[in-house]
């Protein structure tokens, strides 16, 4: 457990079935298999970038699970914290052709799958004391109670270690049993972040305020050090306990493909830059450039940049 790492995040990978023709999913007879999973995007993307990224986890012992692992070696993704659970199998997703910019839809077999088990017992104190750096989301946070405590108990250890963590809310409301109950247990869980990362329908839900600058007071008020917002076509906008605050344009894009990931390579620029000591506005900048990128081409990873690619 020695090897020293930049950043650990805890989630759960999902095989993803994409419709090679558009249409009803009902009608669709080829797929292309990939992975996805919000949390495993921000892991690929950083890992990309040259960061040494662990990613925690539990996977059924089943041809998914199987594909998972060898995903997370094809793009060096430390896989020391993932379990081959017996009992329970890996979940997998079904996903519609996306044309002209439109969501597509996504459908999810993942109920009482093995990632829906994590617990701390999947918390190895000396593994996630070697990484520098926590990022959270709120996909992980609503598999079950259990995950939700593994999370909630790794920012705990890592907060009292000095290290910096970031959360992304990653808004899934259906698998939540309300509302009320999504917005309190996710705020308790940003309230122990430095860096939350919202976007600004998501923090409207969470804090009952409309503003960008309204939203981000709110978790600034709780003791987080630095709110970006996602502002959708306008780019993005931030604030810092300190005061600070400003815009950051987003990257016009002439051709959106395919929308999901966009948040997951936001948080990817961000956290990157930000981790390697660049200034907030290059960070939100990086967020934007590297969220356009994942727009435009179909997959949830696949648009994410290389560090030469990233021509910074």
């Amino acid at each position: 457990m020695s090897t020293q790492l930049d950043v650990i995040t805890i989630g759960e990978a999902m095989a993803m079935f994409v419709a090679s023709q558009s249409g009803d999913l009902a009608a669709a007879e080829q797929f292309v298999k990939r992975v996805a999973g919000a949390e495993l995007n921000v892991a690929t993307g950083l890992a990309r970038l040259g960061l040494k990224v662990g990613w925690v986890s539990r996977v059924g012992n089943d041809s998914f699970g199987r594909y998972v692992l060898q995903q997370l070696a094809k793009e060096n993704i430390d896989s020391r914290g993932v379990t081959t659970d017996e009992r329970f199998a890996t979940g997998f997703q079904l996903k519609s052709k996306a044309e002209n910019g439109t969501d597509p839809i996504v459908e999810y077999f993942r109920k009482g799958s093995a990632a829906s088990h994590l617990s701390t017992a999947d918390f190895d104190e000396e593994y996630f004391g070697s990484a520098r750096h926590l990022h959270l989301s709120g996909v992980a946070a609503a598999l079950s109670d259990s995950s939700l405590e593994l999370l909630n108990h790794a920012a705990r250890v890592m907060k009292q270690q000095g290290k910096t963590i970031s959360f992304d809310p990653n808004l899934r409301p259906v698998l939540w049993k309300s509302e009320a109950e999504m917005v309190k247990r996710l705020n308790q869980l940003a309230f122990q972040a430095d860096w939350v990362l919202p976007g600004v329908s998501e923090g409207a839900i969470l804090t009952g305020h409309k503003t960008p600058e309204a939203i981000a007071d709110f978790y600034l008020d709780h003791g987080v050090k630095t709110v970006v917002l996602k502002t959708g076509a306008d780019g993005a906008w931030y604030k810092t306990a300190s005061g600070d605050k400003g815009a950051v344009s987003a990257v016009k894009v002439e051709n959106v493909v395919d929308t999901v990931g966009a948040g997951d390579g936001f948080a990817v620029g961000v956290i990157s830059a930000l981790l390697e000591g660049k200034t907030l506005e290059h960070a939100v900048s990086r967020g934007n450039k590297i969220g356009s990128l994942a727009i435009q081409v179909i997959g949830d990873s696949e648009g994410l940049p290389t560090r030469s690619s990233l021509g910074e």
